[in-house]
């Protein structure tokens, strides 16, 4: 595909770039379309994302209306029809400055404002729009072959909460028609699977206006957050992890130490407590830190793998807040290893191993990437070398494929992320390992080693889950709630056809009760094919157990799975039998 440059040049931009400069394309068209139809209107910025573009748009005391979208998306047709060249210009600061001001371009004015005085301002051309822009972009308007205006949402200037709300108006752009249907298909099935209408529907969590960004679990989401629980406990027992819990709120000092005040304190929450601060903990570590600390140790002890469930709150802008996806606080399933150097290695494939068991066990592809050291971090040279290295070498070890994202590390070490993929093929970043020399630097961690002398122990920081709310969320999307039996809030719904059936129901509800299976009694006088079809359509609980009469006078249960309009009959206790063997192979 032919691109134009900002100086001009017209050539073939690299296969994988095609999409992004297609997309950016669609921004600048959105942006003339959006000028076109609302001449007061200033713009602020419009890149490409992953499956489209957006532009952020000052509209005054504009209101857009879904009519109004569809308009936009008329008026870029016909700009996109025109066929329109695109061209690059520059000029210099000042007269870059005045170009934009003259067409009333605040919010470019400001941006040039804060680049370089001897910068060099590129811009581009079609028809009569101007933008500012580094490029490059299809050479004619025509090239955008496939796009549509998906939605609206707010943004502030900057990503500033103290600046002005802008109108975010986002679209998508795709090579084919095909590619283009296939993608709102998906759109059109992820929104039946939205966890947060699964989750009313299911009774699993709720939120409040009057804790916005805090999700509330219910009885029946519980179950399910439990039995996640109670599978990582059973797989790090059996990995030689001890687990522990730390304070919810510590002392400023602490997280000074840390680094997390120069480097996350506008993400925290705090408090005065006797006349000092002390913040609610945003992660985890520290505590783990201390925990390493409160006593000596000695090699012979090392790796020492801790675990913990911990709650931690972080500030989220109200407008970033989603279900269960963004939220306030969150429980990480964090574990902290504490190693010598030459241990790097291995205790880095065990955890690539349990992490990759995991995943494997709700049937989740995934991909790798290796985060590098960010502008905004702490430390040596020589440890974030070293520590970039290590990971680098536990990777090639594994055979496992990555990819380099550069500067996406935390700020005290490089990381390894694990990006997986749903069952609709989207990707979520969830577990991590994070390689860190600075914090047991920071806290003077020691151990004794074989010759008697004080050594500084590695940390390792990983998760499998990540946020356990948040893989739920994706889990209730992924399954469409219907969840495996294992996990399933409600494994079994007994339902008899009549009042007749109602005292060897009762009996057959609490024999499951008796063998800890979650089951439920659905006695109601409703019709024996709503409270099915509830069952199978609503609550998406994966047996239910028919009772009528032959079943009473026979002694048995007739099984209805929730994936099939098959029944089938067999005795009680074969049922017990193949019912709790499921749920102890997490099958």
């Amino acid at each position: 595909m032919k691109v134009i440059y900002s100086d001009g040049r017209v050539d073939v931009c690299a296969p994988e770039e095609e999409l992004s400069v297609m997309r950016h394309t669609g921004a600048h068209i959105l942006a003339q379309a959006i000028k076109h139809l609302y001449p007061q209107a200033h713009f602020a910025y419009g890149p490409a994302t992953d499956n489209g573009f957006y532009y952020d748009v000052d509209l005054g005391d504009t209101k857009l209306s879904d009519e109004d979208l569809q308009a936009i998306e008329q008026e870029m047709g016909k700009i996109v029809k025109a066929n329109l060249p695109i061209k690059p210009f520059t000029l210099p600061r000042d007269e870059a400055i005045a170009l934009m001001e003259e067409r009333g371009e605040k919010y470019k004015v400001e941006h040039i404002g804060d680049l370089p005085e001897d910068a060099v301002i590129s811009f581009y051309q079609q028809g009569d729009y101007i933008d500012m822009c580094v490029g490059p972009h299809l050479c004619y308007t025509k090239g955008l072959k496939a796009f549509k205006i998906t939605s609206q949402s707010g943004a502030y200037w900057k990503n500033d909460k103290n600046n002005k709300m802008l109108t975010r108006v986002k679209g998508i752009a795709f090579p084919s028609q095909k590619e283009l249907e296939d993608y709102l298909t998906m759109l059109a099935e992820a929104e039946k699977r939205d966890h947060r209408r699964i989750g009313k529907e299911m009774g699993l969590f709720m939120f409040s206006e009057e804790a916005p960004g805090f999700p509330f679990f219910l009885p029946k989401g519980m179950e399910v957050k439990n039995a996640l629980i109670d599978y990582w406990r059973e797989i790090h027992t059996r990995e030689h992890y001890v687990e522990v819990s730390t304070p919810m709120i510590m002392n400023r000092h602490l997280w000074e130490t840390s680094g997390h005040w120069d480097h996350y304190k506008d993400n925290m929450y705090s408090t005065i407590i006797d006349d000092e601060i002390y913040c609610v903990k945003p992660m985890n570590c520290p505590g783990g830190v201390m925990v390493y600390r409160s006593q000596p140790h000695s090699y012979r002890e090392l790796p020492m793998r801790v675990g913990e469930l911990g709650l931690v709150h972080r500030h989220e802008l109200r407008g970033a807040l989603h279900g269960l996806f963004r939220v306030r606080c969150f429980t990480q399933d964090d574990a902290h290893i504490f190693m010598r150097r030459e241990q790097i290695t291995d205790e880095i494939v065990g955890v690539v191993h349990l992490i990759d068991e995991v995943y494997s066990k709700f049937g989740f592809k995934y991909h790798v990437e290796l985060s590098t050291r960010p502008e905004d971090s702490m430390g040596s040279d020589e440890d974030w070398e070293a520590a970039t290295n290590g990971l680098k070498t536990a990777l090639e070890k594994l055979g496992l494929p990555y990819v380099i994202n550069e500067g996406d590390g935390a700020f005290y070490g490089p990381k390894i992320d694990f990006h997986l993929e749903d069952s609709l093929g989207r990707t979520w970043q969830c577990g991590t390992i994070q390689l860190d020399f600075q914090m047991p630097l920071n806290f003077q961690l020691e151990y004794v080693d074989e010759k008697g002398e004080k050594e500084r122990p590695i940390m390792i920081h990983r998760v499998c889950f990540g946020s356990i709310e948040r893989f739920i969320g994706i889990l209730t999307e992924h399954f469409a709630g219907k969840f495996p039996l294992w996990l399933a809030p409600t494994q079994v719904k007994v339902m008899p056809v009549s009042e007749k059936s109602n005292d060897y129901a009762a009996k057959v509800y609490e024999a499951l009760r008796g063998a800890h299976v979650r089951c439920e009694l659905d006695d109601r006088s409703e019709k024996i094919g709503y409270r099915i079809r509830e069952a199978q359509l609503v609550d998406r609980v994966p047996y239910m157990v028919i009772i009528g009469q032959k079943e009473v006078e026979e002694g048995t249960v007739s099984i209805r799975s929730r994936d099939t309009a098959q029944t089938e009959t067999m005795s009680l206790d074969a049922f017990l039998e193949k019912v709790a063997g499921e749920i102890r192979d997490r099958v």
